[in-house]
């Protein structure tokens, strides 16, 4: 592996593991066993190599943030798969999102990318929901819709700040937390037999 790429490797094990304020460019050099003007050559500092993890991280985000397809009806199935891969590749880029306001006003452009995929996140939110309507999954308003995408955009996003503060600072792996309690927000406006589904998995999954 090239250095460039052994240095961003060894910076998302970091800034995961430890949090990206704790982590400095001393620490991954360090860690890699290379002099810090090694590091230097090919990073300034260390906003270069949070900016180049973003790119990484908001190119598979847009790979999972695709609108669905339009050939066949939409399933519950579908929004579950839907919501796990997504969490997944969030606690794979977990130090993004932990200290997510203080990244979004140091790093250049950042702010401007990470809404973005706001956007692309409650597209694709809203797109799910008036699938499973069509289908007779579900029964919303076009109000109670929008609310709902929102709401599930936001529980997406703060949900690992949320634990963080719940567990008093100890980082946990549950991701199946996050996962249910999205699909929970969409539970009181299922039709009753989708809605026992949903219990089912609800139970299996927690």
């Amino acid at each position: 592996m090239k250095t460039r790429d052994r240095i961003l490797v060894t910076s998302l094990e970091l800034f995961n593991e430890f949090g990206e304020p704790n982590v400095t460019t001393i620490h991954i050099a360090d860690e890699m066993d290379i002099s810090p003007g090694n590091l230097y050559y090919h990073f300034r500092n260390k906003n270069e190599i949070i900016y180049e993890l973003y790119q990484q991280f908001e190119k598979r985000m847009n790979e999972i943030l695709v609108a669905p397809p339009e050939d066949r009806q939409i399933t519950m199935e579908d929004h579950w798969l839907f919501v796990h891969l997504l969490f997944e590749h969030i606690w794979e880029y977990r130090f993004i999102y932990r200290n997510l306001p203080d990244l979004l006003a140091s790093v250049d452009k950042l702010a401007t990318h990470f809404n973005r995929i706001l956007d692309k996140k409650e597209r694709v939110n809203k797109a799910i929901c008036e699938g499973l309507i069509a289908n007779g999954t579900m029964l919303a308003s076009l109000e109670e819709v929008n609310s709902l995408s929102q709401n599930i955009t936001m529980t997406m996003t703060y949900w690992l700040n949320y634990e963080n503060v719940r567990n008093k600072g100890k980082h946990t792996e549950d991701l199946g937390k996050g996962v249910y309690q999205v699909m929970s927000l969409l539970t009181p406006y299922l039709e009753p037999t989708h809605r026992a589904f949903m219990q089912d998995l609800s139970k299996k999954y927690l």
